[in-house]
């Protein structure tokens, strides 16, 4: 019996079938933006973390056009709540952008490929520049739950990269420098937002683990050491295939819990969810000076 090519991945997925899979996302997607001229090239996109979907009322009351995650070809759909599932194509204060309204993470069985095959399939659209967020535990003894971190860098400790496998030339250069990973352009716009609108903006490196399992003391302590000030299991994996592609990116996340080995019990996903939404109100009103200016 023929055995597996030496280097083949578990999934399957990588190079040329990736490259089909994106494409045929990316024609679902493209066909879908042009029922509307206003939308149809946007050069923003947004992913939302858990319990952000408030962001898309930022939007122009019109255009705003829905795609469930289930009608794109390839693309995995996330079971988590707090994420709604769907494109929503629309413009802030005029400028066209595109919101991925929830994620599938890489915990719920999918490797960072497949889990960025969507945006992937956005970023071919011609997107120029990319918001994310998330929610995390807060490392910094002095974050609170409810604050709003601008990411200034991360940390991978996810255990994988979505570019193994051969290189997606279209996309990006084989080994792409990641020490800018966050604009620094747009962190200072971001600043000036957080004073416009009266927001306190923390700022910090996030730190990405796998998950699904929360932190144990002793990792609480290991990661600070690293100088990580937050922690998630989403993002980092988004920014690397972005910045392959040359797109700029800026990063907020959403403090929802303490992860300090003092705290008396660990979190819980209810409790994330439930935090989430103090931290979300600021972002939201953090993103809505900040957007139409993004363009």
């Amino acid at each position: 019996m023929p055995q597996p090519a030496l280097g083949a991945l578990s999934d399957g997925i990588y190079g040329a079938e990736l490259d089909r899979r994106i494409s045929a996302a990316t024609e679902r997607i493209t066909a879908w933006l042009s029922g509307d001229s206003r939308v149809a090239q946007p050069k923003l996109a947004a992913i939302l973390g858990s319990g952000l979907g408030g962001v898309v009322e930022l939007l122009d009351d019109e255009p705003r056009l829905h795609l469930s995650y289930g009608d794109i070809p390839n693309v995995p759909q996330g079971a988590v709540a707090g994420h709604a599932g769907e494109l929503v194509a629309g413009t802030a204060g005029g400028t066209p952008i595109l919101v991925l309204s929830g994620r599938a993470h890489p915990y719920e069985g999918y490797s960072q490929r497949e889990a960025t095959i969507l945006l992937r399939a956005v970023l071919a659209l011609g997107i120029e520049t990319l918001i994310v967020t998330n929610a995390s535990g807060g490392l910094d003894p002095e974050f609170d739950p409810g604050d709003v971190m601008l990411i200034s860098d991360h940390i991978n400790l996810s255990g994988e990269n979505p570019l193994l496998g051969p290189n997606l030339d279209r996309f990006g250069e084989r080994f792409p420098p990641m020490t800018d990973a966050y604009d620094a352009a747009l962190r200072a716009m971001a600043r000036e937002a957080a004073g416009r609108t009266g927001v306190a903006l923390r700022e910090g490196i996030y730190i990405m683990l796998s998950g699904p399992s929360y932190e144990t003391r002793a990792e609480m302590r290991m990661l600070r050491g690293l100088g990580a000030d937050a922690v998630g299991m989403s993002t980092v994996h988004e920014v690397i295939v972005a910045r392959h592609a040359g797109v700029r990116v800026i990063g907020f996340s959403l403090v929802t819990n303490k992860a300090t080995d003092d705290v008396e019990t660990g979190a819980t996903h209810a409790e994330v969810i439930e935090m989430g939404k103090v931290g979300a109100q600021r972002l939201v009103t953090l993103l809505g000076d900040l957007l139409p200016r993004l363009a």
